[in-house]
């Protein structure tokens, strides 16, 4: 599995992360078998969120492996917050008890990494810089950054935040690919010209943010996702002929197809699967060549002016 250096910091994970919105659903025997089979892939970076099945995600995942020292020194563990039930709240109040309920229930004494998770519009920055201070000198708190928000919600934030933002979780894949789809049409009239996130894709790339592709195999909004799918029967007949000759599964490629760009990309994956899990990780050992990237975003239906 191929590490990479996670923003303008010392914090070094795999490509590809493990997300744990899921995995509130399974036993704790299943649960383990998830994380262990990522560990043994290689993936140790563990995405999570207060809200992911109420706070029961990061509670399994907790139990499932007996959380201990020895444990979590094997592993990197992500939380996000600021989602509550019809409402964000970036409030330092909020912020920190969100903080402190997934420490109790991950049963950790700290988080590698907290993001907030989706723009609260009614932030105050003064607020959130308090609360990441305060998190980072209690030692409760390690690294920061946020999730789904564009660069001047970024830049507003870093005005006032004294620690470095170090990754953004923007949703990217095969099929939903509006951060590149700009570049490919600049000074156009067509819709794919629309810049609809600010140049969020450059702006990582200037500033050395890494950006954190969610739902990788999805496309819409939650509609579904496009592997096997005979909605896109173009696309499928190409991703399977490379995997043929690559001798990878399908999700294999979708990933690589999203590694293969030199943003450096980590892609977080959802399944619950342990097979799936293994499959995708081979992903790491694939490198695409460009005429193979681009025959795949052509097939996924996108034009090259």
């Amino acid at each position: 599995m191929k590490r990479i250096t996670i923003g303008n910091s010392a914090l070094t994970a795999s490509e590809i992360s493990l997300g744990c919105m899921r995995m509130a659903d399974l036993s704790k025997e299943d649960a383990n078998k998830v994380i262990n089979t990522a560990l043994e892939n290689g993936i140790d970076f563990f995405d999570h969120a207060d809200i992911y099945g109420g706070g029961k995600s990061e509670e399994v995942f907790a139990d499932a492996i007996d959380m201990n020292a020895t444990i979590r020194e094997k592993m990197i563990l992500q939380s996000k917050c600021g989602i509550r039930q019809g409402f964000f709240d970036f409030s330092k109040e909020h912020i920190i008890s969100s903080v402190e309920g997934s420490l109790k229930r991950l049963k950790t004494d700290y988080l590698d990494t907290l993001l907030l998770h989706r723009p609260d519009t009614l932030f105050e920055p003064e607020e959130v810089a308090a609360a990441f201070t305060e998190l980072e000198k209690s030692g409760k708190v390690r690294h920061f950054g946020v999730s789904n928000q564009n660069p001047g919600q970024i830049e507003l934030l870093k005005k006032y935040v004294d620690q470095e933002l170090i990754a953004n979780q923007l949703q990217f894949s095969i099929m939903h690919t509006g951060m590149i789809d700009t570049g490919f049409n600049v000074n156009m009239t067509i819709d794919p010209s629309l810049d609809r996130d600010g140049g969020i894709l450059e702006y990582s790339r200037l500033n050395n943010m890494t950006i954190q592709a969610w739902s990788p195999f999805q496309y819409g909004f939650f509609e579904g996702v496009f592997l096997d799918n005979d909605k896109f029967p173009e696309l499928n007949n190409t991703i399977d002929k490379i995997a043929a000759d690559k001798g990878v599964t399908n999700s294999a490629i979708a990933v690589a197809w999203i590694q293969r760009h030199p943003a450096s990309f980590q892609t977080v994956v959802g399944t619950m699967n342990p097979g799936r899990i293994a499959d995708i990780a081979k992903a790491s050992d694939v490198t695409l060549s460009r005429e193979e990237w681009y025959e795949i975003y052509r097939a996924a239906g996108n034009q090259l002016p």
